[in-house]
This record gives C-alpha cells, sequence and structure tokens, in this order.
C-alpha cells in the first residue's frame, strides 16, 4: 500500500528544524533581490564600474546591515535609517565610491563613518584591511559585532571621532568618508599614502553636498575632482 503523501510531508516537515523552511525561503528571497539590485546597478552604470564591486555587492547580505523591522526594503536602491538619526547609504552611492578608490588585493583602508557596517563589508571583500570609525557608540558597538560574526575578520571597528581619523595605523592606501564634512578634514588628507585617493562628501549639513575625490600625488601636493551632487548625515564631532 502506498503511504499517504500528506502523512509524509508532515514527517519530513517534522524533522526540520523549528523555522527553518521560513528562514531558508527568506533567505533565497533575499539573495533574488541581491540579484536585481546587481541588475539595476549595472543598468545604472552602463559598463562604467569595475564589475568586481558589483560582484561583491551581489554577495555581501545588506538585509543583516539594516534593522529587522525594514529589512523587506533592503535592496532597494535608496538609503534607509539604522537609528541614531544615521542611514546606510543608497547602493548606488556605495557602489560609487567604492570603485572611485580603485580598490585593490593589497590596499589598506580607512572608513569614516562605519553605520551598520555594510560599507566597510564591502570594501573587506575588495581590500587587505579595513579600518572603520564611528563616533556614535552603540552603532560602533553593533557594527563590530555583526561583522565579527559574519565572518569579516580583516575589519577592525573603532569609536573616536573620525575627523582625526586613526593616526597610528596611517599612512592608508585610500581612505572613504560616509558623512558629509564643510571641508576636506586635513588629518586625514595627513594620513593618505602618496599616490592615494579619498572620497568624500563636502558641502552644509542637511542640504546638498558634492561627493569630492582628492588625489594626492607622489609629491604630496593635492588635487580635488568634483564628482557628483550627494546628501549625506553630517560629519559630527569635536572638530
Amino acid at each position: 500500500m502506498r503511504p499517504d503523501r500528506r502523512l509524509v510531508v508532515f514527517a519530513l516537515a517534522a524533522l526540520l528544524p523549528v523555522g527553518a523552511a521560513p528562514r531558508d525561503e527568506a533567505e533565497a528571497r533575499f539573495a533574488r533581490e541581491r540579484a536585481a539590485l546587481v541588475r539595476e546597478l549595472e543598468a545604472d552604470f552602463a559598463g562604467e564600474i569595475d564589475r568586481r564591486v558589483l560582484a561583491t555587492i551581489g554577495t555581501v547580505p545588506r538585509h543583516h546591515f539594516v534593522p529587522d523591522a525594514i529589512d523587506d526594503a533592503a535592496y532597494e536602491n535608496r538609503p534607509l535609517p539604522i537609528g541614531h538619526g544615521q542611514t546606510i547609504s543608497q547602493p548606488y552611492i556605495v557602489a560609487l565610491m567604492t570603485d572611485v578608490l580603485e580598490p585593490r588585493s593589497d590596499m589598506r583602508v580607512l572608513e569614516i563613518g562605519t553605520g551598520s557596517g555594510y560599507q566597510a563589508a564591502i570594501l573587506a571583500k575588495l581590500v587587505a584591511r579595513v579600518d572603520t570609525i564611528e563616533i556614535v557608540e552603540p552603532l560602533a558597538t553593533s557594527a563590530a559585532a555583526r561583522l565579527a560574526a559574519l565572518g569579516y575578520a580583516n575589519v577592525e571597528v573603532r569609536h573616536a571621532d573620525g575627523y582625526h581619523g586613526w593616526a597610528e595605523r596611517a599612512p592608508y592606501d585610500a581612505i572613504v568618508v560616509t558623512a558629509a564634512a564643510s571641508a576636506v578634514p586635513p588629518p586625514l588628507v595627513a594620513q593618505l599614502k602618496p599616490g592615494g585617493r579619498m572620497v568624500i562628501p563636502v558641502g552644509a549639513p542637511f542640504l546638498t553636498q558634492t561627493l569630492v575625490l582628492v588625489e594626492k600625488r607622489v609629491d604630496g601636493s593635492v588635487r580635488t575632482r568634483q564628482l557628483l551632487p550627494v546628501r549625506f548625515v553630517p560629519l559630527t564631532g569635536g572638530h
């Protein structure tokens, strides 16, 4: 006699850990949404971006870097709130800023403004080492725990005022600043290696700013180039 299919299904389900099927289904959905985001970014950049950057965005689980209450929106191409008046940047901007740094596997990068850790996670897959600074202590603590839990062993988070950089770890091959400064901070320029690049939003807080590329020449002189209008939360601290 053939077994009742309904009983077989019930028996198999009973062997699974509680919640495993819904969790697997959610991860599969997030993977589809992540792939759709990469396709959207490919169209936006029309080939004018390092494909390694887009491939990395396709592997980093952005839904782990946003609050659970809004993880359904994790792969929308827009910034999202992460608490404490801060946001996780729009994926397009993350891709652009990462690409502008021209990441290499031997680079050491400094990030100012860890937030939830998403930009650091992207960079960690493309460079040798990421040092990242966050001034909001709860965000620094949670980002450090999150990055460690997800296996990003080449990232270190520091709770400090990012305006002053991380002098004892300098110089850096590249610096990325994810909060808007009224001017390019001199300590960060000083901590950039000759031949290095920094990307930073510059302008008044809560208004449209300009994303600026700072290049330090081999002789130590500096050249800046304006890239595009952006809007970031302000760089805070005692400077």
